[in-house]
């Protein structure tokens, strides 16, 4: 049982390193395959394109789920492990949009949707595989490791990102550091492949295959029968929705928030990710075995409504963290200079405070057209506060994510399975989810725009904590999911196949 755990693990946590190694660079991708001249347009058309490979995730659920259902789980997603490293691969070859012009963004595009289509088959293929091979009693601590490689390939993907950056100097990076975890890829999946190679079919999909009791149309069996797609739309605004917010809520746009909105370097950035993820990471585990044996329901609601009724007060707290407006500065140590490169003027201000925090203004003016870079590099007890408050999130992420494997497992006949539950899944994660990072950037920047405009005609700004814009997307849809899944989820497990 641990070694299919273990070979259906290491593939799916390299599919998710390959899928999220884009989102860990986004900021620095907007410059390097968009055209310059606009910092947050280019960020958000970078956003746009991550956000991109999770729409297609839906259409890469029906199109492997349903080969998933006709010709077994293991071919399935061995070609899906291929595609998506193929993909990931390819980026890092891209050349720079100064390079080949608008052809740039748009193989971006191509390969990052080609990245959904191969997620959307993986998962639900890895979940249905572990899950056939486990006890009943069981199933949701064995299915809970499958669930553990989401936010391990995103740890794996910042650690490469910070070992590949400290390699090399900074300039290095920028100039094509940057590409080599995309090309690692590569390697990744060759091992990933051998261990894939050498497993055997589900036992519960060979059984089924065996006494000819296979679907014959997945896609109609799953969506064109009303019984059937009463549980998909279940599955979908009671528990998947819900979830995907909460997920990217607690990694992702925690990522994007401490380095866009509250300006901490990237380095630090990566660094308190990666020690809240490994930190809250066992609980994976540990929600997916309570699963087996208090159910699976509740703790997935509970995990919605901390993070609803919470959300607000954990970001203030965050943005507080870095705030300079509220903190001393020692002016002794403040530091001005002005100089002239070619036809731009450059502007600095370097500040110190009694914490410890320093802070760096630079600001270029070309041709009346003036940018501002903000720098606010943290203290490591500020540090430290960062961490506790990102692994509080993780655990609300465990806790809506460590069930759910074998919640949606259970909902479904074998026969239907892979094809039923993907979809859900994929809609919930890629749609609702991936669409949160983009979303969430948008509200805030538009509400930083709603007051700088009254501001600059005199009057008091309208929207008050105008960070805290972004955070009235995830709360509004686990809030619905969390209703729906309270009335009409009725709670008891299908721990017994057909």
């Amino acid at each position: 049982m641990f070694a299919v755990i273990g070979a259906s693990s290491v593939g799916t946590m390299i599919e998710w390193y390959d899928f999220y190694i884009f989102g860990s660079l986004a900021t620095l991708i907007s410059t390097k395959f968009f055209p310059g001249g606009n910092e947050t347009l280019a960020f958000l058309s970078t956003l746009a394109t991550f956000a991109a490979g999770f729409i297609v995730r839906p259409f890469g659920a029906l199109f492997f789920g349903r080969l998933g259902d006709l010709i077994g789980r293991k071919y399935t997603f061995m070609v899906t492990l291929l595609l998506m490293g193929g993909a990931t691969f390819l980026i890092g070859c891209i050349p720079a949009y100064e390079t080949i012009g608008i052809i740039s963004p748009l193989l971006v595009l191509l390969l990052r949707l080609l990245q959904g289509l191969a997620l959307g088959g993986e998962y639900g293929g890895a979940a249905t595989y572990v899950a056939e091979h486990s006890p009943n009693h069981q199933r949701g601590l064995m299915t809970s490791w499958i669930q553990t490689t989401a936010t391990a390939g995103l740890i794996i993907s910042l650690v490469v990102i910070a070992v590949t950056r400290a390699s090399m100097s900074e300039e290095s990076f920028q100039a094509f550091g940057w590409r080599i975890p995309f090309l690692a890829s590569a390697a990744m999946i060759y091992v990933s492949y051998i261990i894939r190679r050498n497993m055997h079919e589900s036992p519960l999909f060979a059984k089924a295959k065996a006494e000819g009791k296979t679907s014959v149309n997945p896609l109609k069996e799953s969506f064109g029968n009303r019984y059937n797609l009463k549980y998909v739309l279940l599955a979908l605004l009671g528990v998947t929705m819900g979830q995907g917010v909460v997920w990217y809520t607690g990694q992702f746009y925690a990522m994007s928030f401490i380095e866009r909105v509250m300006h901490v370097p990237k380095v630090q950035v990566d660094s308190i990710l990666i020690w809240a993820l490994c930190l809250g990471t066992p609980f994976f585990i540990l929600f997916g075995g309570l699963s087996d044996k208090i159910g699976r329901k509740w703790i997935m609601m509970a995990g919605m409504l901390v993070a609803v009724l919470s959300y607000r007060y954990i970001y203030t707290q965050m943005y507080e963290t870095a705030n300079v407006q509220h903190k001393t500065e020692l002016t002794t140590k403040t530091a001005f200079s002005t100089e002239l490169k070619g036809a731009d003027s450059v502007y600095t201000v370097l500040k110190t405070y009694t914490d410890g925090t320093r802070y760096s203004e630079i600001t270029t003016v070309t041709a009346g057209t003036r940018h501002t870079e903000k720098t606010v590099t943290l203290t490591p007890a500020a540090k430290r506060t960062l961490i506790f408050w990102v692994f509080i999130q993780v655990i609300f992420v465990t806790m809506v994510y460590g069930p759910i494997a074998a919640f949606l497992v259970e909902m479904f006949p074998v026969k239907i399975r892979y094809t039923s539950m993907s979809l859900p899944y994929h809609v919930g994660n890629g749609i609702f989810g991936g669409l949160l990072p983009a979303i969430a950037t948008f509200l805030v920047t538009r509400a930083g725009a709603v007051n700088d405009k009254a501001v600059g005609q005199g009057l008091a700004a309208p929207i008050d904590k105008p960070y805290l814009e972004g955070l009235w997307y995830p709360i509004l849809i686990a809030g619905i999911c969390l209703v729906i899944g309270v009335i009409y989820l009725d709670g008891k497990d299908n721990r017994v196949d057909d």
